[in-house]
């Protein structure tokens, strides 16, 4: 039996319909129509045609002289190289007997590393982060209150569009979660832990966008840039362990755990809400990226929701209610506040 693909995994991966046993070790592809549910191609268009639309944005940002969406584009990837693998292989990195196996996502057109890590999930990094940020620059956060409010702001944005996502994903089968692993997994809001939502779902992103606008902003160029980004992707992880130390000291007592994430993702939701409703500064007009694709991704997840008809485990439908009520309402003061379209 391959370490990769021990008993926890092998039963998580039958569940999702194949077997972890029988997968290429570095790519494979699949025809969309062959996928598991007829959502998985359409996700993947909607994520990937993100990445490649928020690449544009950034570059046109940077060719007139802003480097931060440029950097934080491409920090994103150094940040999915760091924190992906040691989740899908604990065992290469001594972490097994820490974590265990966490989850494994289901077969999509393009696969890498075993069948772990899809196309779709890599350019979802880069996808969201610009997602989240470009809104909180369009609003003027960043520039009324400065780097930390507007991180601040992004770990909120990111938590309410990206649990419209997490909360629906087991459900349609498009990964699941291992219920016997009770370290990482629990406590859980329905189908998604805790920690996931509050650690990778807000810090991560908010600590990330911190780290770039910090040491990538100003008129960066070359070398100078890249190594700046580097260190941004590289440094956000350790900001996700920090966050988990006040659960992770009540270790075993799920109940306690599921108290101080519910109160750390309370206080994202209120202060991100806060700064964003009773942020005055001017505000530059909004680029066609954020004009036209946070609302894009949240028709879609709206759509697959309503459709969704899985058998898998069902998410926190009040919670998903708030997060695209929340989503909406960011939506709406860029859209009341929108001067004259940006070029870009």
């Amino acid at each position: 039996m391959s370490p990769a693909c021990g008993p926890d995994a092998e039963a998580v991966t039958r569940d999702l319909g194949f077997d972890c046993h029988d997968v290429s070790p570095v790519v494979s592809v699949r025809a969309p129509g062959d996928l598991a549910h007829w959502t998985m191609p359409l996700l993947e268009l909607l994520v990937v045609g993100g990445a490649v639309s928020a690449l544009v944005h950034a570059l046109r940002r940077y060719r007139a002289g802003d480097p931060v969406n440029l950097a934080l584009w491409w920090a994103s990837l150094v940040y999915l190289f760091v924190t992906e693998p040691p989740l899908y292989f604990p065992e290469w990195f001594g972490l097994d007997r820490i974590y265990g196996f966490i989850f494994a996502h289901n077969e999509f057109s393009v696969q890498f590393m075993a069948d772990r890590l899809p196309l779709y999930i890599v350019a979802f990094y880069p996808a969201f982060s610009q997602l989240a940020y470009e809104l909180v620059r369009a609003l003027g956060v960043f520039r009324g209150r400065g780097p930390f409010a507007g991180s601040v702001a992004v770990a909120f944005v990111c938590q309410v569009f990206y649990e419209v996502f997490d909360q629906l994903g087991p459900r349609l089968g498009w990964w699941a979660w291992n219920p016997g692993n009770r370290i990482v997994n629990h406590p859980a809001l329905a189908s998604v832990p805790m920690t996931s939502m509050l650690l990778f779902a807000s810090v991560s992103f908010g600590a990330l966008t911190y780290l770039v606008v910090r040491l990538a902003g100003g008129p960066r160029r070359g070398w100078s840039l890249t190594w700046r980004t580097v260190v941004a992707g590289v440094l956000a992880p350790p900001a996700m362990a920090v966050a988990g130390i006040p659960s992770s000291l009540f270790d075993g007592h799920p109940a306690v755990q599921a108290w101080i994430l519910g109160v750390e993702l309370a206080l994202v939701w209120g202060a991100g809400a806060w700064i964003i409703a009773t942020s005055r500064a001017d505000r530059p007009p909004p680029s066609a990226f954020a004009r036209v694709y946070p609302a894009g991704y949240l028709g879609a997840l709206a759509v697959f929701w309503v459709a969704a008809d899985g058998s898998g485990p069902k998410g926190s439908v009040p919670y998903v209610v708030a997060c695209f009520a929340a989503a909406g309402l960011v939506l709406v003061a860029l859209y009341r506040n929108e001067r004259a379209p940006a070029p870009g």
